[in-house]
């Protein structure tokens, strides 16, 4: 099973939201977010807004199968500024119920599988500070994000080890990128952007089990 995030555009919600009515996805949360793309990147693509929504969802093998294949048909996903979706395998679910019912069609046993081409790098950086944060993440390689506003719960812990409030306004900034440019990517933001910066950036990274929207390789597995 795969945790799956789509982000799209706002006005291709309604027709996500079909799709995973039709998929009968058990599970479908959508919160509001915005990319990261200069200007120059938005006047080449004609895009006016940097607004996105961000899809959560929970599906199986085969239904993350068919849901991609109809994120591709129906929401244009590899078209460049027509989003991007990253599934992220799930590793354990609490309950034979809960597997049952976010996985009715399938076996309830199952074997998480990653993709090794791709891994998911989370930012979580102080309001007002993504530029701080993919400035650097650029430097090193990285070609976009989504960005997710947050609050947190507070931690004393997190004040004294990394000198940051986690109770503040936060911003929770999503990076997909290639295995071999990971590492670069988060020391550069630890270096530019890390906890003793104004940003106060705390990073690690998620491995994903299938991407698309992105570049070529998004076209090679559409299959």
């Amino acid at each position: 099973m795969n945790y799956i995030i789509s982000v799209i555009n706002p006005d291709g919600l309604p027709i996500m939201t079909d799709i995973c009515d039709k998929l009968a996805l058990p599970m479908t949360l959508a919160v509001r977010g915005r990319g990261t793309a200069t200007q120059n990147m938005l006047d080449l693509l004609g895009i006016e807004s940097n607004e996105r929504r961000v899809v959560l969802t929970i599906a199986g093998e085969e239904k993350t199968k068919a849901l991609l294949k109809e994120q591709r048909r129906q929401l244009y996903i590899g078209v460049p500024g027509r989003g991007i979706v990253i599934t992220i395998p799930i590793k354990s679910i609490g309950g034979g119920k809960t597997v049952a019912f976010l996985n009715p069609d399938e076996k309830a046993s199952y074997t998480p599988i990653w993709d090794p081409n791709f891994e998911l790098i989370l930012a979580i950086a102080n309001e007002g500070t993504t530029d701080l944060v993919m400035n650097a993440a650029r430097s090193a390689g990285a070609t976009g994000g989504t960005v997710l506003h947050g609050k947190g719960t507070g931690s004393r812990n997190a004040e004294k080890f990394y000198n940051v409030s986690i109770a503040n306004e936060k911003e929770v900034i999503l990076i997909v990128a290639k295995r071999e440019q990971k590492a670069a990517i988060m020391r550069a933001i630890l270096k530019d952007a890390g906890p003793a910066s104004q940003a106060g950036t705390i990073t690690f990274s998620l491995p994903v089990s299938a991407v698309a929207g992105i570049g070529n390789y998004a076209e090679e597995n559409e299959e």
